[in-house]
């Protein structure tokens, strides 16, 4: 028997999946597979700990589902009449109340009295607070999290009894609460991870790295990095409405064709990950469905090293703004699922919100002279940087960035960094330009630019080295800042200032796909860019 190419492989990528050994083929074992569902996306967790210093984005997958938070976020219905979370509603999860305390000043949590771990043992008061002073004991991005809503010592966390959790918030930081509900307060088993602690390793952070302590609506009943990741419902989940779903089975591939091909053939129930193309092609099928949303606070863009030669002139940066051809990367990189950030006018002002289109458009003649009045008449070279992680986005619109460079002098090469060196990339701080993107967890305007442009932070995400002591200073007054009109007059401020100095030149705010049978409902968009795995449902 002979076997087309395009049969063959897609046969080859069944069995190593091992959807055979589960009985998955599309309508014959229908009802076998009724609470079962089986998504296929291109990365997966590489740790099962979302504090681990080098964890990846999919280990919030991991945590969203596995542990709890003492709060959570209600949802709403957008325009386009898709489900996303509620940045302004705070709701119950491990914390069934609480007490505002001098108008934010301290928070006193009421936490459940029936919630459990999933070994059994009662979510105690104690769980919590080792849990948060684990996370502050990280380092890094977690850290950096917790700060962000002021959350920076052990003293701020006390344990009043059991069931009683108070939190302290001296500044009173209005995103001490909401910061609460994010996948890095996550609430664990302290005394089953300190079962599994050493003196060298005080935090169980080796244990923890491949086993989970938490008592999340599912359990991770298997971990393979890189291939597969197995949830289990937790039917004595007590924190939320218990799943549909009795069992999810992630699976990594890297194919974008073999991932198309099983969700066409229906041997995978949602599919992630795919190009822009595909994700429009799927739309018109019928047999199929495709929901998308801009991603909340996204914005991706070309960021321009400030320390670097060429980019330190602000005449530079504007000219590179003006040769970036826009309406092509949105029309041939993303296919039209993104939202183009650009051609604003300027005399209309700025939204307070982010992100908001910028002023600049497509001009090589403008680009030209900018760049003639920078002292670079012939140009110069340079290199061009992205993940190699995003490359059926972001390397066709650096090829189309290196080709208008290219028009008005600037020679370029556009270098590909490989996923696992590209944040030990950024903390350097050395590539010259970069193409990437960044989405905060809220959705806040400086919230998203304290990560991002905050000089005094430092962030990794602080591609560019951006430093102004003015943005700083009007940033840090929004952060706490309570009355709604000085808050906006702050951010649109602070806006005006980073489209002059132009550390970022805004492209787009990229939309999150997610791929569908038919018959799966229940998708909510949220803030982490994941699926919500507990409320899908299969008709």
């Amino acid at each position: 028997m002979t076997f087309s190419m395009t049969r063959r492989a897609l046969l080859l990528a069944q069995l190593a999946l091992g959807l055979s050994a589960f009985a998955f083929p599309a309508h014959a074992d229908a009802d076998a597979r009724k609470d079962i569902l089986v998504v296929v996306g291109e990365q997966g967790p590489n740790s099962l700990d979302t504090l681990t210093p080098t964890a990846n984005d999919y280990t919030r997958f991991v945590a969203w589902h596995a542990y709890d938070r003492l709060v959570s976020f209600g949802t709403k219905v957008n325009a386009d009449g898709v489900k996303t979370y509620d940045k302004d509603t705070i709701t119950p999860e491990l914390a069934e109340s609480w007490d505002v305390i001098d108008g934010g000043k301290a928070y006193i949590f009421h936490l459940r009295k029936d919630a459990t771990f999933h070994d059994g043992s009662p979510v105690e008061a104690k769980d919590v607070k080792w849990s948060f002073d684990r996370a502050l004991a990280a380092g890094g991005f977690p850290q950096i999290q917790m700060d962000a809503g002021s959350l920076s010592s052990p003293d701020q966390f006390e344990v009043i009894d059991s069931h009683t959790f108070k939190v302290s918030v001296p500044d009173g930081n209005k995103l001490a609460l909401p910061d609460l509900g994010v996948p890095i307060p996550i609430v664990l088993n302290a005394d089953l991870a300190l079962s599994h602690a050493t003196a060298e390793d005080p935090w169980a952070n080796a244990w923890l790295a491949n086993n989970t302590a938490g008592g999340g609506a599912y359990k991770v009943i298997k971990f393979t990095p890189g291939s597969e990741l197995i949830f289990e419902r937790f039917d004595d989940w007590k924190n939320g409405p218990v799943p549909a779903m009795k069992r999810v089975i992630y699976r990594q591939i890297s194919s974008a064709g073999t991932r198309r091909a099983l969700l066409e053939k229906g041997d995978a129930d949602v599919s992630l990950g795919l190009p822009p193309k595909d994700f429009a092609e799927i739309a018109q099928d019928d047999r199929l469905k495709v929901i998308g949303v801009p991603k909340q606070s996204s914005l991706v863009g070309l960021e321009l090293n400030l320390k670097d030669e060429h980019f330190s002139n602000p005449k530079v940066r504007e000219a590179v703004a003006y040769a970036i051809p826009y309406q092509d990367i949105i029309d041939k990189a993303w296919h039209g699922r993104a939202k183009g950030m650009f051609g604003a006018d300027p005399a209309a002002g700025y939204e307070a919100s982010w992100p908001v289109k910028s002023p600049y458009y497509t001009d090589l003649d403008k680009a030209k002279a900018l760049l003639t009045e920078a002292g670079y008449p012939e140009g110069f070279t340079t290199n061009l940087f992205f993940d190699l992680s995003n490359s059926t986005i972001y390397e066709p619109a650096l090829l189309l960035i290196q080709e208008n460079l290219a028009k008005i002098g600037i020679t370029s090469e556009v270098e590909k960094v490989p996923g696992a060196n590209w944040i030990a990339r950024l903390l350097d701080k050395k590539m010259p330009a970069v193409f990437t993107g960044f989405f905060a967890w809220l959705d806040y305007a400086d919230y998203h630019f304290y990560w991002t442009y905050h000089g005094g932070n430092n962030s990794v995400f602080n591609t560019s080295g951006y430093q102004s002591a003015e943005f700083d200073a009007l940033i840090d007054q929004a952060r706490f800042e309570t009355d709604t009109a000085a808050y906006e007059a702050q951010l649109k401020e602070a806006i005006a200032l980073a489209m002059k100095d132009l550390p970022k030149i805004p492209i787009a705010q990229d939309f999150h796909d997610v791929a569908f049978q038919k018959n799966i409902d229940g998708y909510e968009y949220w803030f982490n860019s994941h699926l919500n795995l507990r409320t899908l449902v299969k008709n």
